[in-house]
């Protein structure tokens, strides 16, 4: 064999990236290998944490030094030695840009594609591609410049003019929608500008815009704004940007309408703070744009057609409806792009998203769809000795959907590639030729390989996932009885049919069927926004390096402010964000030392040895005697051991509000996380059920959880069906939108969707039990969920 054949596995050695101890593993090459384990056992931290992260800076290191400013500068993992890598193509549960502009037609290019068709066969033309564009606008101008010709001191005058046009509609401008701002939530008109009348979050008159609009000299700042004249209201509300200048600072004044425009209604709600996004959802109405009806083009886009189409009409249909237009094309002029295009929209089909449109805005695809939404442009590429590492490929998938993301899979190895997945799904861990466990707890009580071999030998193993591969749960020999019911009459968002359906409150209630049947539609579109309705939905929770889970939950409110009391000081002198942060590293715990376009450096703070907390902060303690604890070390406590420590076991310690949030930490699975630890060094699972944590809170008697399974191991589902038992024992309604044959069987009452998706769906073929489901077995759900239990 020749030395060049040798290097046949990816060898990694003592790896100890997050809570990974020393691991070292040979990850053979041009095959599959599963990752698996519980949710925080270490899967993503030497799956991507690790491996891919290693290659992707290799490769970056082979651009110049220019190019490399301009990339995300990478730090090597911690690992002693990595040998065997490959070019990394990473696919992970990331959502796509949640930009008003961005749709499944700009994520995948299929709408480049789309608009040069239309430019070449369009009738009557617009114009070249741009012409067809929803994100260029029309501009045009001119002027005289001046032109150097011939002696040094010979020059030109010359006019000229341009013109671009572009596909954007010019009243919504592209977004496809246009906002009603009601007034009264922006100003009270009965208070005068020094008492407060703009009632815009963050606009607070002792701050950075009161002294804008109280400086500008447009109206008398002791006046209640409701006497104004028409010039200064429309001065307040609509003026465009001006230079002024207050306390001889050169500023830009524009009016409050103007502004917020541009600073909040031009992003997507979603992306908004909390805070914010109440604001824009109490004061501004969005409607469908009058001019372009909600396609985002201009007219002369829109008059455009290909035989009875427009790009908008094309943009709108179904994929697999479009891909079947464009292969009834017969345009010789323009066969490689037909067939480019006909590759592109039946690639979708594929993998399993051919129920959507172009049109369809990225921020409304759910993890799972986002992820296939990326596979679209690797599905047909020719590269070979390719790394591709997948995050949970099947999540969002319906068990009939599976076996076509398995064989995606396996397609991908068989070219020549290595795949990589960390995924719990029985389904697609059985195809691996490597199996790889991981564990065997979670946090602390994980970061070491358990099992390495193959599925049949993992299903005999004495590890977490081996005892849990056979697991089934099982049909209730008693179901509980509805109390009442959510009537929802006439649904018709999205794909809906006109649905009429009765949701028992009471009870445990499963909404089913494949993806793309109609279940979010249904559910968050007609029951999330009715009151008393707590909706936990998929996207993902933000925040920084300095955000934890006491932060995010609220839990160190109650925290700081019993340290407060014992110590007779000011709450804020216990936030590392604030009064009590280290001098020397503001906070953060570490020293970072930005190298360009090299990786930068951090290194542990040595004032504060990476507590983030100054000196004397860490001189006031809570509990008595040798027990006694100071903020630090409360935040490098595990959330089980804070939930006793605040719980009373400790003299002088109790402190109800916390121990209250720490118990929710615990029952959702958490107890093992840090107190203190980052956000963004937690999975997918763990962010989830923190999410779930924080909601449990909010007194709701109905809960609607999208795909609480996420990431969670055979063994963490278990632990949720449990706790979504004590939900509704405890009186609440719990709705659940799933596609895990578990939580389907654990059911008190299951709404089936379907039959198909896209426009064969959006009909309820089955309301029921579970045990009245599988003795149907006439939906998809229910021949699944049959074979499933025996």
């Amino acid at each position: 064999m020749a030395q060049a054949d040798s290097h046949d596995v990816i060898r990694v050695v003592g790896a100890r990236q997050n809570n990974l101890r020393d691991v070292s593993v040979d990850l053979p090459k041009r095959r599959l290998t599963v990752f698996t384990g519980v949710s925080g056992s270490g899967k993503s931290s030497l799956v991507f944490g690790t491996v891919a992260a290693e290659s992707q800076r290799l490769i970056n290191e082979t651009y110049s030094a220019f190019l490399q400013g301009f990339m995300p500068s990478l730090s090597r993992p911690d690992v002693d030695l990595l040998e065997g890598l490959t070019t990394a193509i990473i696919v992970d549960q990331q959502r796509m840009g949640a930009d008003p502009r961005s749709t499944v037609g700009t994520a995948t290019d299929a709408n480049a594609l789309l608009r040069i068709l239309f430019s070449r066969l369009g009738e009557p033309s617009a114009g070249p591609p741009p012409a067809y564009a929803f994100n260029v606008p029309s501009v045009q101008g001119g002027g005289t410049f001046t032109v150097k010709k011939g002696a040094p001191d010979s020059q030109l005058a010359q006019k000229a003019t341009f013109r671009r046009t572009g596909g954007m509609c010019p009243r919504c401008e592209g977004r496809g929608a246009v906002s009603d701002i009601d007034l009264t939530a922006i100003y009270d008109e009965t208070k005068s500008l020094e008492d407060g009348a703009i009632l815009i979050p963050g606009y607070t008159m002792d701050g950075w815009y009161g002294r804008i609009y109280k400086g500008s000299g447009y109206f008398d700042n002791a006046r209640p704004i409701g006497s104004y004249t028409k010039r200064q209201l429309h001065d307040l509300l609509y003026k465009e940007p001006t230079k002024i200048k207050v306390d001889g600072i050169n500023l830009t004044y524009e009016g409050l309408i103007v502004r917020l425009r541009r600073s909040m209604l031009s992003k997507d709600v979603e992306s908004l703070q909390p805070h914010v996004r109440r604001f824009v959802e109490r004061a501004v109405t969005f409607a469908t744009c009058p001019e372009c009806d909600g396609t985002r083009l201009a007219e002369h886009a829109r008059a455009s057609r290909i035989g009875e189409l427009s790009i908008a009409d094309a943009c709108a249909l179904q994929i697999n409806d479009l891909a079947q237009w464009v292969r009834g094309l017969d345009e010789p002029s323009v066969a490689p792009l037909l067939e480019a295009l006909g590759d592109t929209l039946d690639s979708f089909t594929e993998i399993g998203l051919g129920y959507l449109s172009l049109d369809r805005p990225t921020g409304t695809l759910s993890g799972g769809e986002s992820q296939r939404t990326k596979m679209i442009r690797h599905l047909g590429s020719s590269l070979t000795d390719v790394t591709y590492v997948f995050d949970e490929p099947t999540i969002g998938l319906h068990p009939h959907d599976i076996a076509r993301m398995n064989d995606l899979l396996l397609r991908l190895r068989d070219k020549g590639n290595t795949v990589l997945v960390v995924e719990h799904k029985p389904e697609t861990i059985a195809i691996a030729d490597h199996v790889v466990d991981l564990g065997p707890g979670a946090g602390n009580d994980g970061g070491t390989i358990c099992f390495e071999g193959t599925f049949a030998e993992l299903t005999s193993a004495d590890t977490m996932a081996g005892r849990h591969l056979g697991y089934r749960a099982r049909l209730k020999d008693d179901v509980r009885r509805a109390t009442g019911q959510l009537a929802v009459r006439g649904a018709s968002a999205h794909n809906l049919r006109g649905v009429d359906v009765d949701v028992p409150t009471g009870v445990l209630c499963v909404v089913t069927g494949v993806a793309g049947s109609g279940k979010s539609s249904l559910i968050h579109g007609e029951i999330s926004g009715r009151e008393g309705v707590v909706a936990i939905d998929q996207t993902p929770i933000k925040g920084s390096r300095r955000s934890n889970p006491a932060t995010y939950t609220g839990l160190l409110d109650p925290i700081r402010k019993a340290f407060a009391r014992a110590g007779g000081v000011r709450p804020a002198l216990f936030s590392a964000n604030s009064e009590g942060a280290c001098p020397t590293c503001n906070g953060a715990g570490v020293v970072y030392t930005d190298l360009a376009m090299m990786a930068g450096v951090e290194s542990v703070c040595e004032q504060c040895a990476g507590r983030r907390f100054s000196d004397d902060v860490l001189a006031y303690t809570l509990g008595e005697g040798a027990q006694a604890r100071s903020i630090a070390d409360v935040l490098e406590m595990s959330v089980t051991q804070a939930e006793r420590f605040f719980g009373g076991e400790i003299e002088g310690a109790k402190v109800p509000a916390a121990h209250k949030i720490l118990t929710r930490l615990v029952d959702v699975g958490l107890g093992y996380l840090t107190v203190g630890q980052p956000l963004t060094t937690l999975s997918g699972g763990e962010r989830q059920r923190l999410k779930l944590a924080t909601h449990l809170g909010e007194r709701g008697l109905v809960y609607v959880l999208d795909e609480p399974t996420t990431g969670l191991h055979l063994a963490d589902v278990e632990s949720l069906l449990g706790l979504l038992d004590r939900l509704v024992d405890s009186g609440a309604s719990v709705i659940v939108i799933e596609h895990h044959q578990a939580v389907m069987a654990h059911a008190d009452w299951i709404i089936d969707l379907g039959p198909g998706a896209g426009h064969d769906g959006g009909q309820v073929v089955f309301t029921g039990t579970p045990a009245d489901l599988v003795a149907d077995a006439s939906t998809l759900t229910g021949q699944h969920l049959a074979a499933y239990l025996t």
